[in-house]
């Protein structure tokens, strides 16, 4: 069916802007009037060239969830039904996989599922903090103030892994650039100085025989077999690292990691700390808030402090006792939380701790990078350099003895 670029005004005045699905631009005003709009320009919409490639579909990102759930809040707040919201963000959503969820969470909703229901049938893209959330909106009627507070979390989380993974942009850019540049010097360079060294007789620096001797190496079927076992360790490190034992064993040794530990502590605790307060202020309980704040901490010692931490609360005691014991959260988020159980405002205290974690992260990001550059600069200066100077070595010999 062909597609329709619209703008209308509502009776306030408002422009708004969509697209919708119709037989002809006298069915699509008349659809856009049945919302309660006035249609000012109805055009067809040009038709893209999109490759579909089978078995595979067009991912979700977060900042389409982002999107959705802002546009989504603000029409249910603007008194719109349900279904029909669904119904136009379904049609207007730029991801299509996106927008076909959406049509199929409309007919579960319309089949008589509550919306939280139908967005738990598509974990892949609705996560369990998401439908919880919508669930607490929808019990205590303040659905468009819930979703409006989600989409705030998850900008900001998204804004705090964005920082995370811009501080590590650089320092690979750098060691891809040296390891290039002494590949192809051992590769392609070091070679034709052997050759020539070789027909000038006489002994080689042991610096130069040594650089030669790695070029020798790097050339022969030996470096494709000590690639081969390189990607196997790396293949078993992720097997590894897919069991529990081994995710608790090397998620213990990221905290405890010079440098890095410290940065992916308070990562951790930045997100614990902004889920929870998120959860708790949209009414969901704390048993059932810990116990999803677990399950998405991303690091397995963590997961299992939040883990004992909820048992130890289910048996009547304080989340900040067992939260201590745990030795994996700092002393003075412990004491925070403490106050802002003791003041009833556990989830504003939350909400401060998270803010300050994620200055924190930022100041350690700037920190880190400011340290891996020249960190990053000597040793792509030193590589180069070695090689350079290993095979001007007997040059310099031959002068002298000249």
């Amino acid at each position: 069916m062909p597609e329709f670029n619209w703008e209308a005004r509502t009776a306030a005045g408002d422009l708004r802007k969509g697209t919708i699905e119709a037989a002809n631009p006298e069915a699509a005003y008349a659809a856009i009037r049945r919302q309660g709009l006035n249609p000012t320009k109805v055009k067809a919409k040009g038709r893209a060239i999109k490759i579909s490639i089978p078995g595979f579909s067009e991912r979700v990102k977060d900042k389409d969830i982002v999107v959705f759930t802002r546009q989504f809040a603000t029409m249910i707040d603007a008194g719109l039904p349900l279904v029909q919201c669904l119904e136009i963000l379904s049609t207007q959503a730029d991801n299509k996989t996106l927008g076909k969820t959406l049509d199929t969470v409309q007919n579960d909703v319309e089949s008589g599922a509550s919306y939280a229901e139908a967005l738990a049938q598509h974990p892949q893209i609705f996560d369990e903090l998401y439908v919880h959330r919508v669930a607490a909106g929808e019990t205590g009627g303040i659905l468009d103030t819930i979703l409006n507070r989600l989409s705030a979390y998850m900008e900001k989380a998204m804004a705090l892994k964005k920082r995370v993974k811009s501080a590590m942009v650089y320092p690979i850019t750098i060691l891809a650039v040296a390891v290039g540049v002494v590949a192809i010097l051992m590769v392609f360079v070091i070679p034709k100085f052997a050759d020539m060294f070789t027909g000038m007789g006489g002994q080689l620096p042991a610096l130069t025989q040594l650089v030669i001797s790695m070029s020798n190496f790097a050339a022969s079927y030996k470096m494709v077999i000590l690639l081969a076992v390189l990607v196997g360790i790396g293949i078993l490190l992720r097997r590894y690292y897919a069991t529990a034992r081994g995710r608790r064993r090397m998620d213990g040794i990221f905290l405890k990691a010079p440098i890095f530990g410290s940065l992916i502590r308070k990562v951790a605790v930045a997100k614990f700390t902004r889920t929870l307060g998120t959860m708790l202020s949209s009414g969901v309980p704390l048993l059932d808030a810990l116990d999803i704040c677990a399950r998405t901490a991303g690091n397995k010692v963590v997961e299992e402090a939040v883990f004992k931490t909820r048992d130890s609360i289910s048996e009547g005691k304080t989340i900040a006792d067992p939260l201590e014991e745990t030795g994996v959260f700092p002393p003075m988020v412990v004491q925070m939380i403490s106050v802002g159980e003791a003041t009833g405002a556990l989830d504003a205290m939350l909400s401060k701790i998270a803010d300050f974690y994620d200055d924190e992260v930022d100041t350690a990001v700037a920190a880190l990078t400011s340290l891996m550059e020249p960190m990053m600069m000597v040793f792509l200066g030193g590589a180069i350099g070695f090689v350079v100077i290993a095979m001007y070595l007997p040059i310099f010999k031959m002068a002298t003895l000249g």
